[in-house]
């Protein structure tokens, strides 16, 4: 068995107006029953993440708040993967009346509010990066992203990245595709993640999600990547 384990993005990827389907979950139940190990990764917060998907205890890591946070499902254990924000920057989304929400270490917004975030940041000279995942705004310290936090997650469950399945839809996911020893863009993926992917899945979302893993079952041997690639138009 060359593909160890399956990591897979959450919205958009694995679930469809945020549920999971419960034919993708028989998949996923499954690909674990196979010996594999199965890591979701996902720019949620664990607390909103589980009170949508309570199936969260079918994978062995999530990586959470993108990159920032490892949990473990089975222990229930949170873990920062970096510090928190800095309470002066919190501050002055407060004082500057910007909409957004604090997690362990993330700093969550949605458009039009990118403008006045990274002003704050400026304004403050801190060393903070903003991640945008379709309309969302995510702020997080220098460095942090899904392939870090994926990094962390495969040290702890001993697995080097070239046995890794990798599967996104969108912005966000195109570092932690980059670490994967296979990555795959389900149908509904940005065109140019799609452009990067080893396979695009003919079935969007969590369909996709269900074919990619009827080929893991005999390692990828069936995929054909010539039907798999992307034609630009």
């Amino acid at each position: 068995m060359r593909y160890h384990a399956l990591a897979c993005d959450y919205d958009g990827t694995l679930a469809t107006h945020g549920k999971v389907e419960r034919e993708c979950i028989e998949s996923l139940e499954r690909l674990r029953a196979s010996g594999r190990k199965l890591i979701l990764v996902t720019g949620r917060q664990i607390v909103d993440l589980i009170s949508v998907f309570p199936d969260i205890t079918l994978f062995d890591r999530v990586v959470a708040e993108n990159g920032g946070v490892l949990y473990r499902p089975e222990t229930r254990e949170e873990i920062p993967l970096c510090e928190p924000p800095p309470s002066e920057f919190i501050d002055m989304l407060n004082a500057r009346g910007i909409d957004h929400s604090v997690g362990r270490v993330i700093v969550a917004t949605w458009d039009p509010n990118r403008i006045p975030v990274i002003r704050a940041i400026q304004d403050l000279g801190l060393e903070l990066h903003v991640i945008f995942n379709k309309g969302a705004v995510m702020v997080l310290p220098s460095g942090v992203n899904k392939a870090t936090g994926l990094r962390a997650a495969l040290d702890e469950l001993g697995l080097s990245p070239h046995n890794v399945v990798g599967a996104g839809d969108a912005e966000n996911d195109h570092v932690f595709l980059d670490l994967c020893g296979f990555s795959v863009a389900v149908g509904n993926a940005f065109p140019f993640l799609k452009k990067r992917a080893d396979f695009i899945t003919r079935g969007e979302r969590g369909a996709g999600i269900i074919e990619l893993i009827g080929s893991l079952a005999n390692d990828l041997r069936d995929i054909d990547l010539g039907a798999g690639r992307f034609v630009q138009d």
